[in-house]
C-alpha cells in the first residue's frame, strides 16, 4: 500500500510534496519499556522530548513515552514546556537550563520543574519567587540543582551548594533533586570521578528535604555508570539509536524514525553528463538519475553527498551536490527502480537499513544532529502497529480521534 493509500485509509489529510518522516510510535513505547528493564525498580524514568523530540515530533513523543511508562519528561527551554502543556501532556516536565527572569511563578502554575545551575541564579529565583508572592497563592516550585561535576558546562561548584541550598530555603520552594551529567560515559576513570563528586554532595546535604539525585541519560545506561540515583533521563536510546560502535544498544531497541521519498523525475543521460550545482559529478557511463525533492532545507545536509539510499532493498548513491529542496540518486544498477517506489534516505527497507549513525559517519557528525537536524517541513506521519495515528505539517498536528497509543 503506498503513502498515499494509507493516509487516505486512515482519513488524513494527503502529502504537499512526495517526501516524509515516518515516526514509529509503537517503537518509542516499546523502548521506553525496555529501559525500564534497564534500571533498579522505583527508579524515575523521564525521557529528554527536547529540540522537537529529537525530530521525531515532540508531541507525539512524549505522548508515547508516558504510554510506555514514563514518569515525567525533559526539556530544554520553557517554551518547549510550554507547548507540551498546550498539546495536553499533562506529566511533570523538567527544564534543564535556566528560565528567563519573571517566569518562575508562571512555570510553578504550569508544573514544570526548574534546573538552578548557578550560585546567582538560585539567589536571583528565591528573590523573584518571594516577590512574586508563589507561596501566599498555594504554589509548590519544584527545582532541581545543578552541581558542576566535571562536564564543565553548567552546575554549581560542590563547594557552593550549601550557601546555594540555603538560598533556596524559601516557603514553596522545594529542592526536589540535586543532579549533573555524564561528560563521558565511556571512561570509566572519569564517569567514577563524577559519581563520587555527585555523592558527595548528596551525603552532605543536612537539611531535612528528601531530594532524588540523577546523574545517567543514555551514555549512563548504556555502561551502566551514573545510575546510582533515582532518576535517568533517556535520550538518543529512547528513540532508538546507538550513539556509536563503541556503545551499541542492547537488543529490544527499535529505531523510530524513517526518512522516505518517491522519485519526482527519472532521467537516462549520456557519458559525461553532470549532475547538480558546480557538476560535481560526472557520469562515467550512461547513466540513470532520480531526482527526489529532500534537501538541506529539510534537514539532509550538504555533507550527505555519497550517502546511501534503498531503494527495492538495494543500496544506491546520492550524487552530485545536495540542494536545498532536492538531491540526486545514481540508479543506474537498480534498472527496476521507477517513479512509483519509495526511497529510504533513513531507516529500514528489505534485509537492509541505513543508521543515523551511519549518517552520521558520512557527515563527520554525530547521531544526536543527524535526527535533530530535521526541520518542521517535512510532513511526520505517526505510525503504530494498529495503522496511521496522525500527521504533522507546517501547519500543526492531526490525529486519529480516539486511537490508543498504548
Amino acid at each position: 500500500m503506498t503513502i498515499g493509500d494509507r493516509l487516505r485509509s486512515a482519513h488524513l489529510p494527503p502529502l504537499t510534496r512526495s517526501m516524509w518522516l515516518e515516526i514509529d510510535v509503537a517503537a518509542l513505547r516499546a523502548n521506553l519499556r525496555v529501559i525500564r528493564g534497564l534500571v533498579a525498580a522505583g527508579t524515575a524514568v523521564w525521557p529528554v522530548v527536547k529540540a522537537d523530540g529529537y525530530g521525531h515530533g515532540a508531541e507525539v513523543a512524549a505522548r508515547a513515552f508516558v504510554a510506555g511508562g514514563a514518569d515525567g519528561v525533559c526539556v530544554a527551554t520553557l517554551e518547549e514546556a510550554i507547548a507540551l502543556r498546550h498539546a495536553g501532556i499533562d506529566v511533570s516536565v523538567l527544564i534543564l537550563y535556566p528560565v528567563p527572569p519573571g517566569t518562575s511563578r508562571a512555570a510553578a502554575g504550569e508544573g514544570f520543574e526548574l534546573a538552578v545551575s548557578t550560585v546567582d541564579g538560585a539567589r536571583l529565583l528565591a528573590e523573584e519567587w518571594r516577590a512574586a508572592g508563589g507561596a501566599s497563592d498555594g504554589l509548590v516550585l519544584r527545582v532541581h540543582v545543578e552541581v558542576e561535576t566535571g562536564l564543565t558546562r553548567m552546575g554549581i561548584a560542590p563547594s557552593g551548594m550549601t550557601s546555594v541550598l540555603e538560598s533556596l530555603r524559601r516557603a514553596g520552594i522545594t529542592v526536589a533533586a540535586i543532579w549533573s551529567h555524564l561528560a563521558t560515559a565511556e571512561d570509566g576513570d572519569a564517569s567514577g570521578v563524577q559519581e563520587r563528586r555527585l555523592a558527595q554532595v548528596v551525603e552532605t546535604d543536612t537539611t531535612d528535604q528528601p531530594r532524588r539525585s540523577h546523574l545517567a541519560a543514555t551514555g549512563g545506561l548504556l555502561t551502566g555508570r551514573g545510575l546510582a540515583g533515582s532518576l535517568v533521563r533517556p535520550g538518543l536510546i529512547a528513540y532508538g539509536v546507538a550513539p556509536s560502535l563503541d556503545l551499541p544498544l542492547p537488543s529490544g531497541f527499535l529505531p523510530a524514525m524513517r526518512l522516505k521519498a518517491t522519485a519526482s523525475r527519472i532521467l537516462e543521460v549520456p557519458t559525461g553528463t553532470t549532475v547538480g550545482y558546480g557538476g560535481t559529478w560526472l557520469a562515467a557511463r550512461p547513466s540513470r538519475i532520480a531526482t527526489l525533492p529532500v534537501g538541506y532545507g529539510d534537514g539532509y545536509v550538504r555533507a550527505m553527498s555519497g550517502a546511501p539510499v534503498l531503494v527495492r532493498g538495494v543500496r544506491a548513491s546520492v550524487v552530485g551536490a545536495v540542494s536545498m529542496d532536492a538531491l540526486t540518486v545514481d540508479l543506474t544498477d537498480i534498472p527496476a527502480a521507477g517513479p512509483a517506489d519509495e526511497f529510504v534516505l533513513l531507516g529500514p527497507q528489505g534485509h537492509d537499513a541505513i543508521t543515523a549513525l551511519e549518517l552520521a559517519q558520512v557527515r563527520t557528525s554525530i547521531p544526536w544532529e543527524v535526527l535533530t537536524s530535521m526541520t518542521r517541513r517535512p510532513t511526520r506521519v505517526y505510525d503504530a502497529a494498529v495503522g496511521l495515528l496522525g500527521v504533522r505539517t507546517l501547519a500543526g498536528e492531526t490525529l486519529v480521534q480516539g486511537a490508543s497509543w498504548s
